[in-house]
């Protein structure tokens, strides 16, 4: 069965995750009606290949294009106009960079993939293996049913109390009425009348009282629900989104949220229909002690306190501000460059579509502080919500915003000017208007996560660093002394942030051994085992790490640079060790076969550079390893990388070129561990026949790596190389030499 179909038979609390999975970067629309194309195609090799990824981009239009038609022949204007819509968006945003198109659908399939086996498994392990976090949520979610039940309840007691008072109202009318005496009743039954009216009347007040008890009793408990959410289930909500931002999981319970917030609140609009309906039965009977007299005031302002109290927390940010071309890095924004952000208001009431409008300003507190750059907001900066463009939540979206620095009077200081590239912040506020009949306007603002402002896009990396430091360190959005003076991370919180890095853009964390190298280059090899070594932000991302010229974090970007780019697929097959000391390398291959080889990453490469080292004997049977010089995104966009391991020689005057390499460790032979990386046969290009040649008047070539090794080294019994000698020339040979070249047999040691 296909995917997507799999995922339709799901129960809710999934379907909720793949929603999240979908906005107007790749809108569902097209998942859903293009299902079959997207399954069919491999798009963890497309998001690898630029020029794959152009061809699949145009078949995605003309798949659009063919699916407009259907609609045209079914007269379904509706949607021809969302595919319309959907189409240009595309343009827009993808066309010069499908890439990034590639690798959302390719993100979202393995997240849907994801969420299927998370429903399979919880299937078959039952009720019994049910988190904790579930648990709290069904109690929540049991709450909520509670106040539902008591409003439908406290219906049922005011129809009572209403029937019985009409009862005692019509009875104590006929009492008063003389003609009782000429209806024929007797002095005795007229008595036994008043008695049973006199009774009606301390049951109908006995019912007054339990009527406004219970109704105090549910103004408790929605205030304790009340609590409940904006205490805890928002900000734990905010929580997970400031994680999701950095990379960590997704989050996705934002509909769960609305469901409780619009639930209290329509309870809170009955009870107030309750204390209504009180007031009319006030107004035809009363007496002295009337508990709706004297409560009824205080019981409205405390409704009406709850519901301002649940509104004033039902707006929130959705989705933090991004620039669509950058959709794994929010929060950091360049000027004169577009940016999307999205607000939701958690009570979806339908009196209040079309009726809240909102509006994005700076926090003007913000501005006057001394380092921090004023900015203007182009594009359209005020939207109306509304349920019919936000797949039926209250919510609006800003897609084309922009922002604009506001140039300031007099020179500053080069001190200021470097405290605004790297470390200037911005709070934005997102106010809303609610808008009623009367006219009256009620402000309520949600504030969007602190934000980096960079002009140029080389900051980036840099700004990153920033929004992963803040969102890993605080929940405060107001707390801009966080960025004068950044405090220091624990190691067990920063290793779980470098990892996300990694899973966040590929399929593959970072493992334990990985984490420990990285720990060895922040805290030193002593130290690297203590889960509350701290790190402090200049070690992270100011000062030069193991004595190079770049940071520690730049490294690491540059790292994931390359991996995207190049690496994506090995990186995901774990064909690559990466991150591993010269130490530890020795150590894991010492006892390996001759050939034996591991691939790690440059540590003296700021833009990302991969190498490989491989472990020879000596005469005296003594272990000798060799390392070839890192490789870096210009050659591996030449040769990709299993090519070069499947064609690399090493060779000297007058010796046979050989290959060197023979097992990626542990064990694994290197034609199976890369050999579905290998160009295809019909890849590769067909020998010609002499006559072919002649005809075109050229040979086919091949680029290869080739290390040299100096004459002297071939001396003294083939002394053990040093990996300066293992500097690699890029050779073009043609298919001829490469017949000729024959690969040694190696003496084993397993």
């Amino acid at each position: 069965m296909a995917q997507w179909c799999q995922l339709q038979m799901l129960d809710s609390k999934y379907l909720e995750q793949v929603d999240q999975l979908y906005d107007d970067s790749f809108p569902m629309d097209i998942r859903q009606y293009l299902s079959r194309w997207i399954e069919s195609i491999d798009w963890d090799t497309v998001a690898v290949q630029d020029s794959l990824a152009t061809i699949r981009f145009h078949d995605l239009l003309a798949q659009l294009d063919d699916q407009h038609s259907r609609f045209a022949l079914e007269s379904n204007f509706l949607q021809q106009h969302n595919f319309r819509k959907i189409k240009r968006n595309l343009q827009d945003r993808f066309q010069e960079d499908p890439v990034t198109m590639a690798m959302i659908i390719s993100r979202n399939l393995k997240e849907e993939q994801k969420i299927l086996v998370c429903a399979k498994e919880a299937e078959q392990e039952g009720e019994g293996a049910v988190s904790a976090m579930v648990v709290e949520k069904q109690k929540l979610d049991n709450k909520v049913k509670e106040l539902k039940d008591k409003v439908q309840f406290m219906d049922q007691m005011l129809k009572n109390l209403e029937d019985l008072q009409d009862e005692y109202d019509f009875k104590m009318n006929t009492l008063k009425n003389p003609e009782n005496e000429l209806n024929g009743m007797s002095a005795k039954e007229l008595e036994k009348e008043k008695f049973n009216t006199t009774r009606m009347c301390i049951e109908l007040k006995q019912k007054r009282h339990e009527v406004v008890s219970f109704l105090s009793e549910l103004l408790n408990l929605t205030q304790s629900l009340i609590q409940d959410l904006i205490n805890e289930e928002l900000p734990e909500w905010k929580q997970r989104q400031q994680i999701a931002c950095i990379g960590g999981p997704p989050n996705a319970c934002v509909d769960q949220l609305q469901n409780w917030f619009t639930a209290v609140a329509e309870s809170l609009q009955q009870v107030r229909q309750h204390l209504n309906k009180m007031l009319e039965l006030e107004q035809k009977f009363t007496y002295e002690n009337d508990p709706i007299s004297q409560k009824k005031s205080h019981l409205e302002n405390r409704a009406l306190d709850l519901l301002k109290n649940l509104l004033s927390s039902s707006l929130v940010v959705e989705r933090q501000p991004c620039m669509p071309t950058h959709p794994q890095r929010p929060l950091v924004l360049k000027t004169g460059v577009q940016f999307t952000v999205k607000l939701r208001f958690l009570v979806k009431l339908h009196e209040f579509n079309y009726q809240l409008k909102v509006k994005a300003v700076f926090d003007k507190d913000v501005t006057e502080k001394k380092g921090f750059r004023k900015f203007n907001i182009l594009g359209t900066n005020t939207k109306v919500m509304n349920m019919e463009e936000s797949n039926g939540s209250l919510a609006a979206e800003f897609r084309h915003l922009q922002l604009k620095e506001q140039k300031l009077a007099g020179n500053r200081t080069n001190e200021v000017r470097e405290f605004i590239c790297s470390t200037s912040r911005r709070c934005n506020y997102w106010n809303w208007i609610l808008t009623n009949k009367s006219q009256n306007q009620s402000r309520l603002k949600a504030m969007a996560l602190p934000l980096v402002v960079i002009s140029n896009v080389c900051q980036l990396p840099s700004g990153w660093a920033s929004i992963l430091w803040y969102n890993m360190l605080t929940t405060e959005p107001r707390n801009l002394k966080f960025f004068l003076s950044p405090p220091s991370a624990k190691w067990s919180q920063l290793s779980e942030v470098l990892s996300w890095q990694f899973s966040s853009v590929t399929k593959r964390g970072l493992n334990q051994e990985q984490l420990n190298m990285l720990a060895d280059k922040l805290l030193g090899a002593k130290a690297q085992r203590n889960p509350d070594g701290t790190i402090p932000w200049t070690k992270f991302c100011k000062q030069s790490a193991n004595e190079k010229s770049f940071p520690f974090w730049l490294w690491i970007e540059g790292i994931l640079d390359l991996i995207k780019r190049h690496l994506l697929s090995l990186w995901n097959d774990g064909c690559i060790m990466g991150f591993i000391s010269k130490e530890r390398e020795k150590a894991l291959l010492s006892n390996k076969c001759p050939g034996t080889f591991l691939l790690r990453f440059s540590e003296s490469s700021k833009e990302g550079a991969i190498t490989f080292t491989w472990i020879e004997h000596d005469v005296h049977d003594k272990p000798v390893y060799h390392s070839v010089e890192p490789y870096t995104k210009k050659e591996l966009s030449a040769v990709s990388l299993p090519d070069i391991i499947r064609t690399y020689k090493v060779m000297a005057v007058e010796n046979i070129p050989e290959n060197p390499l023979r097992f990626l460790y542990p064990d694994v032979p290197k034609d199976k561990a890369f050999g579905k990386y290998y160009p295809k046969p019909s890849e590769t290009p067909e020998p010609m026949d002499t006559d072919v040649q002649e005809v075109h008047g050229y040979m086919k070539t091949e680029l290869i790596s080739v290390s040299e090794v100096h004459p002297s080294r071939l001396q003294d019994n083939m002394m053990p190389m040093s990996p300066d000698d293992y500097k690699v020339l890029e050779r073009i040979v043609s298919p001829r030499d490469i017949d000729a070249v024959v690969s040694p047999s190696f003496s084993s040691r397993c």
